[in-house]
């Protein structure tokens, strides 16, 4: 699967549920028993998301931890592909059916 496009952070995703809720970010924070510097710097894309966290956002948001964990994958894929050069790989074989 190619990444044509440069994904938003997760945290930016993320702001637009917080927002939402009318809370401030310390009090989401203690909702979700994290804390208050952990969840800016996810908001602010200094941070990425965990598993763990993905649980904690899944079940305070109504989503699923693969909605977030997807938004992180795909996220640092496209980020890492823009620092790899792949180009003079050759493929070596595919797996037998």
């Amino acid at each position: 699967m190619m990444l044509m496009y440069n994904p938003a952070h997760p945290g930016k995703i993320l702001r637009r549920y917080t927002d939402s809720t009318g809370l401030s970010i310390t009090e989401i924070a203690e909702k979700i028993f994290i804390s208050r510097k952990n969840l800016s710097m996810i908001l602010n894309g200094h941070a990425g998301i965990s598993p763990e966290m993905a649980w904690k956002l899944s079940a305070a948001f109504g989503t699923t931890p693969q909605f977030w964990i997807n938004l992180q994958v795909n996220y640092d894929l496209w980020q890492a592909k823009q620092k790899v050069d792949i180009s003079g790989i050759e493929q070596l074989s595919k797996p037998a059916a």
